[in-house]
Parts: C-alpha cells; sequence; structure tokens
C-alpha cells in the first residue's frame, strides 16, 4: 500500500498537469533485486488501470550513462577507503537519510594501507556556495538542507562497483526530461544532495513533492521488512480508493478504475490549483 500511495500521487499529478507519466525501473542495486519483482509490479499497475506513456526504463541497462556523468565531475570526486564501521565510528551523528555521516577522511587522498573502495562526491565546506541547498516541496513547503553538516561528501559508486542511488535517479531524470518528482516523503532528505548534482552537471533542477508514507502501528514505513501485507489486487477500485482516502482524496464510490481515476485526477488538480 505504501508503494501504490507514492504512485498514485505521482500519476495523478502527471494526468492531472496533461504530462506524461514514466515507469522506471530502480533495479541498480543488483544485491537486493529479486527475480520477477519488476514484473509482479507492472503487472500489478496494469491490474490498477495505470498506464506509463513510454517504453520503460531500466536502469541496470544505462551504466554507460552513470559512468559519463561521473567523468565529467572531475575534482568533485575522489576515491574513498573507509568502512562502514569506520565512518559510523566517527560519531559525526546520522544524516537525513538515516546513515552515518561521512567525516572526510579520505578528502585529502587515501592514507597509506588503504584500497579505493567507493567514490565520493565532494560536497562545499560550511559557508561556500551552494553548501546550502533551498527548495520548495510542494506538499511540505520549503525544505533547507546543509550539506557539509546534514550528510557529508556522499557515495556516487559503492564499494561494491553498484552505482548509487543519488547519482543514478539525477542522470536518468534528465535524459528523460523529467519536470516533476512526485515521491515519499522518506526520501526528501537526498533531494539536496541531488540538486547539488544537478547544478553540477549543469541539468535542470524538476519540482518536488514529497507526499506522506504509510506507516504501521509502531509507526514504521510498510515494507516487506515490518511484514506489510501485499496489494489486494482481486478489487482494483476498492484498492485504489484505500490509497486516495490517505492522500487526503474523497472519491466518491465509482464501478471501473477509469472512473475511479477521472474523478481523482481532477480532485488532484482542483487541490494543487493545476490548470
Amino acid at each position: 500500500m505504501g508503494s501504490l500511495v507514492a504512485a498514485m500521487a505521482s500519476y495523478l499529478d502527471a494526468k492531472a498537469h496533461k504530462g506524461e507519466w514514466l515507469v522506471r525501473i530502480e533495479d541498480v542495486d543488483g544485491a537486493r533485486t529479486v527475480a520477477g519483482a519488476a514484473e509482479d509490479i507492472l503487472r500489478a499497475l496494469s491490474i490498477l488501470g495505470m498506464c506509463w506513456n513510454s517504453e520503460i526504463v531500466w536502469q541496470s541497462k544505462r551504466y554507460s550513462l552513470y559512468e559519463a556523468a561521473l567523468g565529467q565531475l572531475g575534482d568533485h570526486i575522489y576515491a574513498c577507503g573507509c568502512t562502514r564501521r569506520e565512518i559510523a565510528d566517527s560519531r559525526l551523528g546520522i544524516g537525513t537519510d538515516g546513515s552515518a555521516i561521512y567525516p572526510g577522511t579520505c578528502r585529502k587522498g587515501l592514507a597509506v594501507g588503504k584500497a579505493a573502495r567507493a567514490h565520493r562526491l565532494r560536497v562545499p565546506d560550511t559557508n561556500q556556495k551552494d553548501e546550502c541547498i533551498r527548495f520548495q516541496d510542494r506538499w511540505r513547503g520549503e525544505v533547507v538542507q546543509h550539506l557539509a553538516v546534514e550528510c557529508g561528501d556522499f557515495v556516487l559508486r559503492r564499494a561494491d562497483g553498484f552505482w548509487a542511488y543519488q547519482l543514478a535517479v539525477v542522470v536518468d531524470d534528465a535524459d528523460q526530461g523529467v519536470t516533476h518528482v512526485v515521491r515519499g516523503m522518506d526520501l526528501i532528505g537526498s533531494t539536496a544532495r541531488q540538486i547539488y548534482l544537478q547544478r553540477l552537471l549543469a541539468f535542470h533542477t524538476p519540482e518536488y513533492m514529497h507526499v506522506p508514507v504509510v506507516t504501521n502501528a509502531a509507526g514504521e514505513k510498510l515494507s516487506k521488512q515490518t511484514g506489510a501485507a501485499p496489494l489486494d489486487l482481486s478489487n482494483p477500485v476498492e484498492t485504489l480508493a484505500n490509497a486516495a482516502r490517505f492522500l487526503g482524496l474523497d472519491v466518491a464510490e465509482t464501478t471501473s478504475t477509469e472512473a475511479f481515476w477521472n474523478e481523482a485526477t481532477q480532485q488532484w488538480a482542483t487541490r494543487f490549483e493545476i490548470r
């Protein structure tokens, strides 16, 4: 249900803007990719009447684009030999995405005996240009993040060789001509880093909207790790109506997914003054 809520918000926003809704399979993390999972997602979207407008993009087939972007960053990136334990032991705190803030250990080069594990992007020091990133989130309002103290230099290519989410989505958004990003509030902590990357790569910055995430009774985000139940696709209209209510929409009882989407899109356009 949590994934459906985020997908619904993005779908409604695209339709309300009379734009295109793009589907991208973010399988860049090969270690966590489950065979058949993407196909199950696409099947569920189809059953729920959610139609995408162009060819599906698979991140696992786009590594050459990420490599090219990394090459464009030049001196802004450096090799890092630190382990997760070493970074956690620095005790600088936890960043906005829940990971330990990097202390800058390898900024001036690898220590003797250290081998390169990951590649990091050097963020501006405090009070330098672009160290403070501000953006207007269409749901939450103004968001301000200080890169140096709230996340530190962040990974673009991981120690296991896989590309990091931050770089992949920035490159893909630019390549696909994305103008509006609508996603869960759990990703809002990544947005400032992505905006900084966009500036370095001379990419357009989309408009952002981060919608609330669905949680369980313990306040945990719904996921397989927290025991969330799979979507009930036996009654698509009821499943859609439940997700819509979470987003604050009051869609009258409808008899088809097409009727649901027509009504929900009108309500979304009115709510966010989209003309």
